[in-house]
């Protein structure tokens, strides 16, 4: 009986309690792509810390400090986030937040796949960018507009070493082709591997700008690596590539590293294949 009365005096506790869990797991769906995601991350756990501790250790002036900063704090956290404020509410009021269908993305990964696997076997040089949660507008602007269903032969036209748009970097976006011949951000980052060209490390610059999934095959090789976050897997077998995509956008879409830059220098001597794949400027 003691337990049909708590029930009955706190029912609509729980139920603030499930809907502020479900508003805060959206919420972080929404924002945890976004650049400024680790930096709000860290602010807060300083926030909560020093809170915590004025508090316990009773800090007045840290606490006067954090009461009197808090609403300033607040006002300059929706300037220095308003890219991504923007984005988020954009995401957060469309359907796809709260349905998520993988049935179109099985197709186009698959598609992907089998572009990749032939651009691979004719040693045709790529650079793929698969948008994510931060938008590339900035980079599709650099290069020329397709928006075009992807297709594993307009894949091998665009990259054709003879073609006018085979240089430069592909947007993928919403399961398609927005532009192709496109301009990244060199990654500045020193590499210890030297043989990686400059497709690699504009490879590894779009990932550290923003969220986006780098695919590069390599002119000279063939060899298939993509790269997220600035990490990257390389001489990818078809299987393994395939895998590697299904845990990417299919599984979690969390992101494991593999394997650092830094620690390119060791697995270049075991595989002995050099690549000075280059991008133009």
């Amino acid at each position: 009986m003691d337990l049909i009365e708590f029930f009955k005096d706190n029912w609509r506790a729980g139920v603030e309690v499930l809907v502020l869990w479900i508003l805060i797991y959206q919420i972080y769906r929404v924002f945890r792509a976004t650049r400024g995601a680790r930096i709000l991350v860290g602010l807060t756990v300083v926030i909560i810390l020093m809170t915590l501790a004025s508090q316990i250790l009773d800090l007045k002036v840290i606490e006067w400090i954090i009461k009197s900063a808090a609403a300033i704090l607040a006002f300059a956290l929706l300037i220095i986030f308003q890219p991504e404020l923007r984005n988020g509410l954009a995401r957060l009021g469309s359907a796809n937040l709260f349905s998520f269908s993988t049935s179109q993305q099985k197709v186009f990964l698959e598609t992907l796949t089998e572009a990749v696997m032939r651009l691979s076997k004719k040693r045709f040089g790529a650079l793929f960018a698969i948008e994510r949660g931060i938008e590339l507008d900035e980079y599709e602007g650099t290069g020329v507009t397709i928006d075009s269903v992807l297709s594993v032969e307009l894949v091998a036209t665009i990259f054709h070493p003879k073609t006018a748009l085979h240089d430069g970097g592909m947007i993928l976006k919403k399961e398609r082709i927005a532009s192709a011949s496109c301009i990244f951000p060199v990654s500045q980052k020193q590499l210890s591997d030297r043989s990686l060209g400059l497709r690699h490390r504009a490879g590894f610059g779009i990932t550290e700008e923003t969220d986006a999934v780098a695919v590069i095959v390599s002119e000279e090789t063939g060899a298939i690596s993509i790269v997220v976050e600035g990490s990257i897997h390389r001489n990818l077998s078809e299987d393994e590539f395939r895998e590697k995509l299904d845990e990417i956008f299919l599984i979690n879409g969390e992101i494991h590293k593999e394997m650092a830059p830094e620690e390119l220098d060791g697995e270049n001597r075991r595989s002995g294949s050099g690549d000075r794949d280059q991008i133009s400027d």
